[in-house]
């Protein structure tokens, strides 16, 4: 097709024609190619069209830097759209330069400003990028500082002749493959064999040329009313989170998300990229359900799972997710608690799912997170809380009363971590995991062998399970709370007593927690900030920090103290 100032560009369209259209548009130094993997996930339900933009790939090139500007790449832009759907809204997907000149559109005045909705990935708007660099929406100069250095290489490209000569040269190919691969910054995925071509990587310089200098000392407030998507790879070393924040500045509706992977996530992970885009659409679209709700600042509203939710900590920790506006799926094997909590949840201004679950049933975990990923999508943060106390001596312990505290408070968390784990994985936007231990994991008790074992090993599965899941941008939080004032004092069962003896006990135990009076609400909130801040281990309450201090400066006093019975019961 022609653009507007005679240059023939290289259209691709692949999909049906009366499905809704995406229309994607590529950075430097690459071409259409790069969407090859997307089109493949999307193509059966819409109809992805990308093209080479000027000077790239099959297209023809400006004889001038002019050409170049970015008023001129959006109106190839507009210019496509019109071809291609000029009686329709289209989508728009864009990445790196694609995406800087796709910004430049949607706040213009031409085709792109009708689009239906945009995701833009590691390719801000250049006259935001301005704005920010004066300070407008950024507290922090460390930000600025770290960008900076990211971005050194754009100086390089404004030298005359030079960079050219380097990509003409021999090492150009070699070098254009280095620079990539330190790109994606991932050790996950197949090294990248893209023949980049040594006329992309010279003409593109003239983008940067044209523009950057332009855009960045002069900018002007630009905005538009397009619901934007902003994908953020965690592992970008070109384009770093914090200036893709800047996007807040200059759209209406804007949603900012964290994707695992580096600068060429589009290449790398199609499937993930293909997902969030389908995503987006059908929210804007109003086919996307609660998944995609968003708060009243624009960002999508979490989607949290509390196992145990029904009373106690579960319970706290729902209804201050709730105040913050987040949907919070309460699993409990007490529907009825559950049902409770999700009407505490909705009062405070969040909204309340009750669940069935015993989470020592393996296929139930499992049916459990089917069904939520479907009504709900994939939540942002899994509290494995639920747990049974269990107390006695280890002789009066049987091999049934192992099996059953096992069940609930190691085998839980593990199955908790495993399928909703599984499912952050594959979404490939990271999440977080936290997991309820106990100050009994590092505070050694002759009558609590069977509850600290399984605790300990909380504690010690949730430092593996950091260590390993990291690579997928999912963080594992571990909470070890001491003297808690919640019904589990109530219903420990005590092993090789009568049921009066119990009785005594568990009254005597619940007076020691009544008159310590530390609240559910209080581990609830700090629950919540360790989520917030992927905290690895977190000792709630004092004894808790004393006793895990003293476990490892120390451990022969906490001996002393469990053989003379002094540790909590």
């Amino acid at each position: 097709m022609a653009t507007t100032d005679g240059l023939s560009l290289a259209v691709a369209v692949t999909g049906p024609v009366d499905a809704p259209t995406l229309v994607c548009v590529h950075g430097y130094p690459d071409n259409r190619s790069v969407w090859d993997g997307i089109t493949h996930e999307l193509s059966d339900r819409y109809r992805v069209v990308s093209y080479d933009v000027r000077g790239a790939g099959d297209s023809e090139a400006p004889t001038s830097r002019a050409g170049y500007s970015n008023d001129q790449l959006a109106a190839d832009l507009d210019a496509v759209i019109d071809s291609v759907s000029p009686d329709r809204p289209v989508h728009l997907l864009g990445h790196d330069w694609g995406s800087i000149q796709t910004w430049h559109a949607v706040t213009g005045s031409g085709a792109a400003s009708r689009a239906a909705s945009f995701t833009s990935i590691s390719g801000p708007c250049l006259d935001l990028v301005g704005l920010w660099i004066t300070g407008e929406g950024r507290e922090l100069t460390a930000p600025m500082l770290t960008q900076s250095l990211s971005s050194a290489y754009i100086g390089w490209f404004h030298l005359p002749w030079l960079p050219e000569a380097l990509w003409r040269s021999g090492v150009g190919d070699g070098l254009g493959r280095r620079i990539a691969a330190i790109g994606r910054g991932d050790s996950e995925v197949p090294p990248d064999d893209t023949a980049r071509s040594e006329r992309d990587l010279v003409n593109g310089l003239e983008m940067y040329r044209a523009n950057m200098r332009r855009h960045l000392l002069r900018p002007r407030r630009r905005r538009t009313t397009v619901p934007v998507q902003v994908l953020t790879p965690i592992r970008d070393v070109f384009v770093t989170p914090a200036l893709q924040e800047c996007a807040r500045l200059g759209a209406d509706d804007v949603h900012v998300r964290p994707v695992v992977g580096g600068h060429w996530v589009v290449r790398d992970r199609p499937a993930v990229i293909a997902a969030l885009v389908d995503e987006h659409i059908r929210s804007v679209s109003g086919s996307g359900g609660s998944e995609n709700a968003r708060d009243v600042d624009g960002r999508r509203a979490e989607l949290v799972v509390i196992t145990g939710a029904g009373s106690g900590i579960g319970r706290a920790t729902a209804v201050e997710y709730g105040s913050r506006g987040a949907t919070v799926v309460i699993a409990d094997r007490d529907l009825d608690g559950a049902e409770r909590t999700a009407r505490q949840v909705g009062l405070v201004g969040g909204t309340g799912v009750p669940y069935l679950l015993d989470v020592t049933d393996a296929d139930a975990w499992q049916e459990f997170a089917e069904d939520l990923r479907e009504r709900h999508g994939v939540p942002d943060v899994v509290i494995n809380n639920a747990g049974i106390g269990m107390g006695g001596g280890f002789l009066e312990t049987t091999p049934q009363d192992w099996q059953a505290v096992i069940d609930v408070n190691l085998w839980g968390v593990i199955h908790g971590c495993r399928v909703f784990g599984e499912m952050m994985r594959d979404r490939g936007t990271g999440g977080q995991l936290v997991n309820l231990s106990s100050a009994a994991a590092f505070l050694p008790s002759r009558i609590l062998p069977a509850y600290g074992t399984t605790k300990a090993a909380v504690l010690a599965l949730s430092e593996s399970l950091r260590a390993d899941l990291a690579r997928h941008g999912i963080g594992v939080t571990v909470v070890c709370p001491g003297f808690v004032n919640t019904g589990i004092s109530r219903s420990t069962r005590y092993v090789g007593m009568d049921e009066d003896s119990q009785e005594r006990t568990r009254r005597a135990a619940s007076g020691q927690y009544a008159r310590r009076n530390y609240s559910p609400e209080k581990v609830a909130r700090a629950i919540v900030r360790a989520a917030d801040g992927n905290s690895a281990v977190v000792a709630v309450t004092a004894e808790s920090r004393m006793g895990m201090r003293l476990h490892g400066l120390a451990p022969g006093v906490l001996r002393a103290l469990a053989r003379a019975d002094l540790t909590p019961s």
